[in-house]
């Protein structure tokens, strides 16, 4: 009967929207010294062509222990991956027929092990539990062991699943990106050589065999070089137009401040201004002179 602990560690091992290889590989590591008795720490591998690509643990010391049967090219989890089933020590001091495997463990404090391999499409995993004493694992553990074995199997294979589809939406919105450019380019070139969607993109297509490109990158210049094209007259026209109104108001205020500056100037040095001529023309009347005018004056006829 699976337990109550057991279902919910299965089911956090089987969420996988945001879960990875090694995340669900460190799940069922630590799920597996919650359920199985007697299991004082687990390592789990991820192997691809021979060699482990993901190894993930409980404790940091325990996976010393697969490259110690790497290099003596025998153990408890090279006999697993070759046969496909359980293999079990039950006294690392009586394992004649791992003396590498049993040494090392040994100076690890672990007395006995049993090492479970998946083997599912392409890519297979071992679980190796460890204990600190001998034979605290009995044949009674194994079936447990596989039951959670199987529930790695399943995250693995969703996590498969999942980055595959996350893989297809990339590639799917690439291509819809490509395809817009592509269209788009079409449709300058048809306007400027009048000529068809098909031959615009014959066009496109030789000029990528040509320059070594890809056709989305020789859209992605057609449509940069029409864009700078349609850029340009504004900016040139923009540069001869007329001063903006805030540089007129300015200029127009220095004018009628420098206008200012030279009445005050004129007044300063004595020179009447210029509404001073009227009154200057009033006096001359009201002494009896003639006023003065810009003609020469007629000389009075002389008696006879």
């Amino acid at each position: 009967m699976v337990s109550s602990d057991l279902a919910v560690g299965a089911a956090g091992l089987l969420a996988t929207a945001a879960s990875s290889e090694p995340s669900s590989l460190r799940r069922l590591a630590g799920l597996a010294v919650q359920q199985v008795n007697g299991c004082s720490a687990a390592t789990v591998a991820l192997w691809r062509d021979g060699e482990p690509a993901v190894v993930t643990s409980t404790h940091p010391e325990p996976p010393a222990l697969i490259w110690v049967q790497l290099r003596a090219e025998r153990g408890p989890i090279l006999d697993a991956l070759a046969s496909g089933d359980p293999v079990s020590c039950d006294d690392t001091l009586a394992a004649d027929q791992w003396p590498e495997y049993a040494a090392a463990a040994l100076s690890l404090g672990v007395r006995s092990s049993i090492t479970l391999p998946y083997r599912g499409g392409p890519d297979s995993f071992t679980l190796s539990l460890f204990a600190a004493r001998p034979r605290v694992m009995d044949t009674a553990q194994i079936p447990l062991a596989e039951l959670l074995v199987a529930f790695g199997g399943a995250a693995l294979a969703a996590v498969s699943d999942y980055d595959e589809a996350q893989r297809t939406a990339v590639q799917l919105r690439d291509a819809a990106d490509s395809r817009s450019l592509v269209d788009q380019a079409k449709g300058i070139l048809m306007h400027a050589l009048g000529c068809s969607a098909d031959e615009a993109l014959d066009r496109m297509r030789q000029v990528s065999q040509r320059n070594n490109m890809r056709t989305t990158d020789v859209a992605a210049t057609i449509i940069g070089a029409r864009a700078g094209r349609t850029g340009s007259p504004g900016s040139s026209g923009s540069a001869g137009s007329a001063p903006q109104g805030g540089q007129a108001q300015r200029d127009g205020r220095s004018g009628r401040s420098g206008q200012g500056r030279g009445s005050e100037q004129a007044r300063g040095s004595g020179q009447a201004p210029q509404s001073g001529q009227g009154r200057g023309s009033g006096q001359a009347r009201r002494s009896g002179q003639a006023p003065r005018s810009g003609r020469p004056a007629e000389a009075p006829e002389g008696r006879h």
